[in-house]
């Protein structure tokens, strides 16, 4: 349901009257809105085709279609104003259809998307926000216009730091039950380790294999006994798992995301042995220093440079260098892992696409990862592979967001923050000790902040910028629901159908159509940020209406439940946005 559509069909009736090519044909929103409502530069592109003068093929156009509403303008263009009775007609369709107008896509598609990517024994910092904010707000887009989403928070519970973590509490004391002989495994609890205790083990474990080679050797021994289901290790490994995952939802769960799969890359374990068989089988892997690798550059890349000397390390032209799927000891590396991830996906399920979602410095893992799989065939060649990368979350420094005193913040800590500063402003307008109000607040807040932008590009952190009340934020959105909420639960009178009468209507109407198409923009760019500013121009045109109209002392009763119908229409069109962008609705503010 869109507005160009219809007035896109009226102007192919002229065109085949005309007997004018159809093709080229687009509607779009005008650049002067001011001058007018929508406009075509058909004329303009087929002018030349039929040997004819932009302007003058313009007003043949317009003649033909002999309404008012459109109007030709030099060089070329046909500007469309369009009449009362129209916007009425496709604010009504809309309030009616449970769509909202929203279009579907032509052809849905089942998609799994892959994103939070927490590692386990870590506590979620504030580098950890971005990727469910992002994420749960394209799963539900993506639901919204008719695709199948399934999504998977694909753990980091297989590598390294397992093994870094686990020999630093075993060198700390905390693991003395589990290395007696004869031991119950199953049956020992971990004394005395919590979520805390791993935030510090960890860091000092991957600081100290930095400056103790053999500290670093014995940790990737580890990391290998984990892989290998060795005892005690592997179920050390599992409890502390078990114990990081639990903690791991509570912190998701305060952002409103949820997940379909908890696996991680543990789960795709079973599978990498029988994927790197297949490089094998296929001949496409080869020995290099011990290492299994495949060579994956295309031409053009990875061109060896001449060396000046031999002393000169070898540089490359275009580098990609070869994917090492298993190390010299016989260990797996994380794309061996992502590689056999894409396996299991498939195994278990036939999607058109899947999604990943990262900070921008993965990006040749993936492309990597990308390339291995389709190159063996363990991506079908109909599968689409994407990754998304999203920039960094800085302080007002432009830095990355961190404590005065340079530590990394911890994501609950934040959530905090944003919920302390959310309660002062409630307390302002009169709510106090509406700590969940708060949070919706204050976390809706933080992610229509984050959202507003590009998601490739960095963005500032400006917690009392994000919380205004006034302005483009996710609180004045929640805000404007809150009042037309109170003028709904005011009125007295049914609903009548709407009726367009003023400028501040119009430009509602108008508002609305932006924001429905600002559905499938943000679906085919992978970013949400003409959502955010369409759900805000729409918030904004309804400020203006209630300013200047008295909804409820109207006193022409057909007038007065047309307006209401107008707050309602406002109110599910800004309730669906915020909900697509993972934001709570507020009754009140």
């Amino acid at each position: 349901m869109d507005l160009r559509n219809i007035l896109s069909a009226k102007i192919l009736v002229a065109l085949k009257k005309l007997n004018l090519p159809e093709e080229n044909l687009s509607v779009s929103f005008s650049s002067r809105p001011d001058v007018c409502d929508f406009q075509t530069n058909y004329a303009l592109i087929t002018a030349k085709k039929v040997g004819e003068n932009p302007m003058e093929l313009a007003e043949r156009i317009v003649k033909e279609l002999n309404n008012t509403s459109y109007s030709a303008l030099k060089p070329g263009f046909i500007n469309i104003k369009v009449d009362n009775s129209l916007l009425s007609q496709f604010a009504n369709d809309v309030l009616k259809d449970k769509d909202l107008g929203i279009e579907k896509v032509e052809k849905p598609r089942k998609i799994l998307l892959d994103y939070g990517g927490a590692n386990v024994a870590k506590e979620l910092h504030v580098g950890h926000l971005r990727s469910p904010i992002i994420g749960e707000a394209l799963k539900r887009l993506h639901r919204v216009l008719g695709d199948t989403v399934l999504a998977d928070t694909h753990l980091g519970d297989w590598g390294m730091q397992m093994g870094l973590t686990i020999l630093q509490l075993k060198e700390d004391g905390y693991l003395d039950e589990f290395f007696r002989a004869n031991s119950d495994y199953e049956s020992i609890p971990l004394k005395n380790i919590t979520l805390d205790t791993l935030n510090d083990e960890y860091p000092k474990a991957s600081k100290r294999k930095d400056v103790d080679a053999n500290f670093k050797k014995l940790a990737d021994d580890y990391t290998l006994f984990i892989q290998q289901k060795r005892e005690p290790y592997y179920t050390i490994y599992k409890k502390i798992r078990a114990m990081s995952v639990e903690e791991i939802k509570k912190s998701y769960s305060l952002l409103n995301t949820s997940f379909d799969f908890w696996f991680g890359e543990s789960d795709a374990e079973d599978y990498i042995d029988g994927t790197i068989q297949i490089f094998i089988d296929k001949k496409l892997a080869r020995i290099s220093d011990g290492a299994l690798v495949v060579d994956i550059a295309k031409e053009g890349e990875h061109i060896p440079i001449p060396k000046k000397s031999e002393d000169e390390e070898q540089r490359y032209k275009n580098p990609m260098p070869p994917a090492i799927l298993k190390k010299y000891n016989g260990g797996y590396l994380y794309i061996s892992t992502e590689i056999a991830t894409i396996a299991m996906r498939n195994k278990m399920d036939k999607y058109d696409e899947i999604i990943y979602l990262t900070d921008n410095r993965q990006g040749k893992h993936f492309e990597q990862a990308f390339r291995c799989a389709k190159l063996a065939g363990i991506s079908p060649e109909n599968q689409k592979l994407t990754h998304i990368s999203f920039g960094t979350m800085n302080g007002k420094d432009g830095k990355p967001f961190k404590t005065r005193s340079g530590e990394t913040i911890r994501l609950k800590d934040v959530v905090k923050l944003l919920v302390d500063k959310a309660s002062e402003k409630l307390k302002a307008n009169g709510i106090e000790n509406d700590r969940e109000l708060a949070r919706k607040i204050g976390v809706g807040a933080m992610k229509f902040g984050d959202l507003s932008n590009i998601i490739s590009k960095d963005y500032v952190f400006d917690i009392d910028k994000f919380l205004s009340f006034d302005g483009k934020t996710g609180p004045y959105i929640q805000y404007t629901i809150a009042r037309i909420n109170s003028i709904l639960n005011k009125a007295e009178d049914d609903f009548s159908k709407i009726k367009v009468e003023n400028d501040e209507e119009r430009e509602i109407i108008l508002a609305l159509q932006k924001l429905n198409s600002s559905y499938k923009i943000s679906y085919e760019d992978y970013s949400l940020n003409l959502i955010c500013s369409s759900t805000f121009d729409l918030a904004k045109a309804f400020s203006t209406y209630y300013n200047n109209h008295k909804i409820l002392s109207e006193k022409n009763v057909e007038k007065r439940k047309s307006m209401l119908a107008l707050c309602l229409l406002v109110k599910k069109a800004l309730s669906k946005a915020l909900d697509t962008l993972g934001i709570d609705v507020v009754e009140k503010m």
